[in-house]
């Protein structure tokens, strides 16, 4: 494994495991802020014990999302010198913002935690909402640093370096919209999901069904509505993209050659030397109107750029299929939730199929970022600096690798028996009171 290699799998290894922790960190504090407020509203103890349960759950993913994050920003120095040097000038707005953030998310969790009792019941609640609020705003900060990667803007570029700096215009850039609310959109709906296959898991064993049932609902609630929006919120993705990278749109849908009423291919293998689509299904046009709302608009392939400026084409391809075809099936189960919601009543292959999608939302949200990454090479800041010519000179980063690849795998297994313990001991004491 040479360097860069190495710098590479490190960091997608890195970014690859905290953003689950993101995720859960951005998005749990809403199901517990909306647990508490039923508590509050209608007095049902079993409200405020998964109040209290997905506030333990809260605690120990913010201190797992900071180590990971924490180690994220030193890897950018380390590992990346050279996008350091030119974008630290630029981009520094949003990762300020996001520190502030995440200093804001940390108060309003400590004061969440031990304002029992210490505050007024209306003024604690809003602090729990604080934690999911700031947590959001944290990742749209992330995710606005990561959108001016895809979109530079802000800047003047001349013979190799930047003038006339704009941090502002750097931070809004043209890509910080649809990107940040794709995200926002999958973290709701993976960690929706998620959740409510595990409580959907733990009512069909048949112990403690009403709180199961009341804590599915929560999560479903907003899962099932952020799955119902997400194909609207890609679609104008899929437009911009268009527009700001449209190498990484034709890499997406394996499209080489430029061409009016394009095709959208459902699965298939692209090919890159023989620069067709193997065994994929067309919908003739619909690649064309998802670009350009136009079915016979003309859209650009791959042969309209060097092929050293080609995404690896494959990789993108299947990660951006895993995506939509787990995104689309999410939606239809959302839509079925809210039917059954309103009968007040979910048939057991339901429940089974919650049970079974616990984990894919988050196999989506690496999907996509495996698009949003891999997407944009060969280069790290788009048509203006290569990944080759960004990373560290110094040798042996596989050591590096292999290091934070044990550390990680260690602080998974960690968590994963945290998290274990955590539902076991709630369980038992849901059992006593019934």
């Amino acid at each position: 494994m040479d360097n860069l290699t190495a710098a590479r799998a490190t960091m997608a290894f890195s970014l690859g495991f905290h953003i689950i922790f993101a995720a859960i960190g951005m998005t749990m504090p809403l199901f517990m802020s909306a647990a508490h407020w039923l508590w509050l509203k209608k007095k049902n103890p079993v409200y405020l014990e998964l109040t209290r349960m997905w506030m333990r759950g809260v605690a120990i993913l913010f201190a797992v999302g900071a180590v990971s994050g924490t180690v994220l920003s030193f890897e950018l120095g380390l590992l990346w010198p050279g996008f350091m040097r030119h974008a630290g000038p630029i981009i520094g707005m949003p990762f300020s913002w996001e520190g502030t953030a995440f200093f804001l998310e940390a108060v309003a969790i400590g004061l969440f935690l031990y304002g029992w009792k210490r505050m007024r019941p209306w003024v604690h609640w809003a602090t729990g909402l604080a934690v999911g609020v700031t947590g959001f705003m944290s990742g749209i900060f992330v995710v606005a640093a990561n959108g001016w990667m895809n979109a530079p803007s802000g800047f003047d570029w001349i013979d190799g370096v930047a003038h006339n700096i704009d941090p502002v215009k750097a931070m809004f850039n043209r890509a910080w919209l649809h990107q940040s609310i794709h995200m926002q959109l999958a973290a709701l709906q993976a960690v929706g999901f998620g959740a409510a296959g595990i409580h959907a898991f733990l009512y069909l064993r048949g112990k403690t069904r009403d709180v199961h049932l009341r804590a599915l609902k929560i999560a479903m609630t907003f899962g099932a509505a952020a799955s119902i929006a997400q194909p609207f919120a890609g679609h104008f993705a899929g437009q911009r993209v268009a527009q700001l990278q449209p190498a990484k749109l034709a890499a997406m849908e394996g499209h080489f050659e430029t061409s009016r009423r394009a095709p959208l291919y459902i699965g298939g293998i692209p090919d890159e030397e023989t620069r067709t689509m193997r065994r994929g299904v067309p919908i003739p046009g619909m690649l064309s109107f998802i670009a350009h709302d136009d079915i016979n608009a003309e859209v650009a392939g791959l042969d309209q750029f060097p092929r050293e400026d080609w995404p690896p084409v494959v990789i993108t391809h299947i990660a951006f299929q895993i995506m939509v075809g787990i995104g689309m099936a999410m939606a239809l189960l959302g839509v079925l939730y809210f039917i059954y919601a309103r009968r007040d009543r979910f048939p057991a292959w339901f429940l089974r199929a919650l049970v079974v999608f616990t984990p894919l939302g988050m196999v989506a949200i690496e999907a996509g970022w495996i698009v949003t990454e891999v997407g944009r090479q060969p280069w790290i800041i788009y048509n203006i600096v290569r990944t080759r010519d960004a990373v560290t000179p110094v040798p042996g980063m596989v050591w590096h690798f292999a290091l934070f690849l044990v550390l990680y795998i260690g602080l998974a297994i960690t968590t994963v028996w945290l998290f274990k313990r955590q539902i076991q001991t709630v369980q038992k004491k849901f059992e006593q009171q019934t």
